[in-house]
């Protein structure tokens, strides 16, 4: 049976990975956001309906911006002392206390800052993108990917990191050398056409930067892979072709991973950060909607009747008095870690709803050193760097290339059995674990540390964790029960979208939950 396009570009992406399929494609004339559409419409409220947020973290925040624009009585209840939720940022001065009592004091110099939550934003995050713009925060360039940055298995190449830009170089090659054989000899389970098959041979050998018998050599490749000896000028400015990695170290490194990292549509350029740090944006939410927040409340129950809803809370600007609250409608944006563990009101399938879904454990480590070492040392300005131990990743800052002084990086961002591990550590051993990691990539790391903080999603109390985490069974059984308005109760957050872990999901959330809620209040 004749082979069909699809079956040959399957048989290359199993072969070679999704950059060669993505090139074949492209060869072949196939290759080539979220959903928001502008904020909300909500017209024809009926003067005075009263609307209960619980949470000021993003979602919240939103929902009762727009709501407080469409007429609505709006007042939000917040546990934390400030506006913004897992949008924050930590800097010198401040501290941080988790559960067990562990309290950190950041030491970072003016200026330094690391983002414990989210810390980048794709392009095409369209909700948080639209109101980035119209509450005035300032955006610059993040750098997800940087050719000089470096892969490191810690069992491959003796331990010793590579520059990602060799190791892309080498296993393209190799791949395109293997692909581009494979259909000379016609092994990819003919039929495809001599003309196919003569166009995906050229795109392999442009994309591998293959010689004229399609063998992968450092004579071809070293404009891509870095030179022995740069070229120079004067009598001696010749430049020396570098030596690929071997072929079967490459391939068995596993380095390869992190190549397709970047290929994913969350993490594809260009991203953005905001100036100054991420909780810019928690603090512009924050401005439109300051006189409706009541911090340091405690929310311990939630009911609903016909008549609306009232809620009771611990009152912690009063010694933590009882106090109780009622509106017509309420939008809740309690983590559910938090809210399964609540009084609720809401009916058998919601509350199995709510308990469905547990949230991932997940560790940042924030490193400050004396000077940008990545910067003078290594010519590393921006990106991510990444290991196969328990850190995973290293990433150093957009922002303030070339400055003096110390300047702060990501020294770990660890999910599923390495954050279990992190978060059963101190702060402290979190921050010494990452440093001994990390020096096996970066030499100066010991030399040049000045202060660290090591921050435990699951130990935080006003979220138990980073985000949720659906399964596949739990979202066709209980997704669409807990994204629908319950009596006079509705969901939004992360966790009340498909874009889960990211700002812009729960923005969505908000603009559909507020948009059920209008629909039911005007009837």
């Amino acid at each position: 049976m004749a082979q069909t396009r699809r079956q040959l570009l399957t048989r290359i992406g199993a072969a070679a990975g999704g950059a060669a399929m993505y090139q074949a494609m492209t060869q072949l004339g196939h290759a080539t956001a979220t959903d928001f559409a502008g904020p909300p419409t909500l017209s024809g409220s009926r003067a005075g309906t009263s609307v209960l947020v619980l949470g000021a973290g993003l979602s919240g925040m939103l929902a009762a911006y727009e709501l407080r624009r469409a007429g609505y009585t709006v007042r939000v209840l917040e546990y934390q002392d400030r506006s913004g939720g897992r949008n924050f940022t930590l800097r010198g001065g401040d501290t941080l206390t988790e559960l067990g009592g562990a309290t950190q004091h950041v030491d970072f110099a003016p200026g330094n800052y690391i983002n414990p939550g989210p810390w980048r934003i794709p392009y095409h995050h369209n909700a948080i993108l639209h109101y980035c713009r119209a509450f005035g925060v300032a955006l610059e360039p993040f750098i997800e990917v940087n050719h000089n940055a470096y892969l490191h298995d810690s069992k491959s190449f003796g331990g010793q990191p590579q520059r990602y830009r060799e190791v892309l170089a080498d296993f393209n090659g190799y791949t395109a050398e293997l692909l581009a054989k494979a259909i000379d000899q016609k092994s990819l389970d003919l039929p495809v056409s001599d003309d196919e098959r003569h166009d995906v041979k050229k795109a392999m050998k442009g994309w591998g930067l293959l010689d004229a018998g399609y063998a992968y050599t450092g004579k071809s490749a070293s404009d891509r892979r870095g030179w022995a000896k740069p070229p120079g000028a004067g009598p001696d400015g010749a430049p020396v072709p570098s030596e690929p990695l071997p072929r079967a170290a490459v391939m068995k490194s596993g380095l390869w991973q992190y190549l397709a990292f970047n290929m994913s549509g969350d993490v594809q350029t260009t991203m953005f950060q905001p100036v100054g740090g991420m909780d810019m944006i928690g603090r512009a939410f924050a401005r439109q909607v300051n006189d409706l927040v009541t911090h340091n409340v405690r929310v311990s129950s939630i009911a609903q009747n016909d008549d609306g809803v009232t809620v009771t809370y611990a009152d912690h600007n009063f010694g933590g008095a009882e106090t109780q609250v009622h509106a017509d409608y309420c939008v809740c944006t309690i983590p559910l870690s938090v809210l399964s563990q609540l009084d609720v009101q809401v009916s058998g399938p919601m509350k199995a709803a709510i308990s469905s879904v547990p949230y991932h454990s997940s560790v940042k480590i924030g490193l400050e050193f004396k000077r940008r070492f990545w910067e003078q040392d290594e010519q590393i300005y921006g990106g991510i760097s990444f290991t196969d131990q328990p850190i995973s990743v290293m990433s150093y800052p957009s922002h303030g290339y070339f400055s003096d002084g110390p300047a702060v990086m990501l020294g770990g961002y660890m999910f599923g059995a390495a954050a279990y591990d992190f978060a059963g550590m101190t702060p402290q051993e979190r921050v010494q674990a990452a440093l001994e990691q990390g020096s096996r990539i970066h030499r100066q790391y010991r030399t040049e540390f000045a202060s660290g903080v090591g921050v435990s999603w699951s130990r935080m109390p006003w979220t138990l964790g980073c985000c949720g985490m659906w399964s596949e069974d739990a979202r066709r059984t209980h997704y669409k029960t807990l994204t629908t308005m319950d009596g006079r109760i509705v969901l939004a957050g992360e966790h009340a979208s498909h874009v889960g872990c990211w700002q812009e999901g729960a923005l969505l959330s908000a603009l559909s939950a507020i948009t059920q809620l209008h629909q039911r209040a005007v009837g």
